[in-house]
């Protein structure tokens, strides 16, 4: 089923305990983009990029099967970079640089073919920029899944809330839902965002797994035990792209499905830590992808029954 992916799509500059990158191919965007594909085919593609972007990336994301109709190519301007430091835990790190430059007035154009598409995927954007997106599409998607950050928390929070009324699937960390919330038991939390207007909420706790609610109903992904982990940046949008690329392959929106899609979008983040930006996500193989979900599966089954 169609599948419309906005957020950013830029270059990222990184360092962790395991070493450094000059400027890379990063954004939100791009991750889910890349992510997405294996699951569905085309994804379609909102985003905007400076001059100094290189056409051969626009071409790889071409290649996967991400339609870049809607990636306005500003030629006088520059590419989104962020840099950051990871510390020794992984868990944490800091900004070194920020530029917006594009992204600073980013109008997001909806093109006329990507109109009726059924899964729309908001990248996390200014709540103002993902509102235009939902209100440029002439029908409503059967879903519309929703990443965001405690900076939107903290300097549009009104903004916020009047998005996050109208998607059905919010996507958020933990410390994000407790924010937001006010509250600190992620139970608790969970209940207020969803009277928000989400009818789903994923909080995502790193290296512990993710949670997904629907009402009363709690499901616990685990996060994959892993050898190797040597670049966090991306993992929250790459499990996104899984996430809602697996829906929008299987069409079926059931909580028994969603369970699946977290299952699906966490397998495919294990995957994107090991390496450092997008490297580990361009040579997956489906094999690949399908024992690891296996992975998973095999890492929470267990029987109550005792043996005799």
């Amino acid at each position: 089923m169609s599948l419309l992916v906005v957020g950013s799509v830029a270059f990222d500059a990184l360092e962790t305990p395991f070493g450094k990158t000059d400027k890379i191919i990063g954004g939100a965007a791009t991750y889910i983009s890349i992510c997405s594909s294996y699951f569905t085919k085309p994804v379609n593609l909102v985003a905007v990029v400076g001059g100094d972007f290189p056409k051969e990336d626009i071409k790889m994301l071409q290649e996967r099967g991400v339609n870049t109709d809607g990636l306005q190519i500003k030629e006088d301007e520059k590419s989104f970079f962020w840099s950051g430091r990871y510390f020794n835990d992984m868990n944490s790190r800091e900004t070194l640089v920020t530029e917006l430059n594009v992204l600073g007035t980013f109008d997001p154009i909806v093109p006329e073919s990507y109109q009726n598409c059924e899964y729309l995927m908001l990248g996390n954007l200014a709540p103002q920029v993902q509102k235009t997106v939902i209100e440029r599409l002439t029908k409503r998607p059967k879903l519309i899944v929703m990443d965001t950050m405690n900076f939107w928390m903290d300097i549009a929070h009104a903004e916020l809330l009047e998005t996050i009324a109208m998607v059905d699937v919010l996507s958020i960390n933990d410390e994000e839902a407790r924010q937001l919330s006010g509250e600190y038991s992620l139970v608790k939390a969970a209940k207020k965002i969803m009277a928000m207007g989400p009818k789903f909420l994923i909080i995502k706790k790193g290296e512990h797994g993710a949670l997904l609610f629907h009402g009363e109903k709690v499901f616990f992904a685990p996060a994959l035990p892993l050898e190797d982990v040597f670049d966090p940046t991306g993992a929250g949008d790459t499990f996104a792209g899984g996430f809602i690329g697996y829906l929008a392959s299987t069409d079926d929106i059931s909580f028994e499905n969603m369970k699946r899609a977290v299952i699906h979008g966490s397998a495919m983040a294990s995957f994107c830590v090991e390496k450092f930006g997008t490297e580990r996500m361009l040579d997956l193989e489906g094999e690949e992808v399908e024992a690891r979900v296996q992975q998973f599966v095999e890492l929470v089954n267990f029987s109550v029954e005792a043996a005799v």
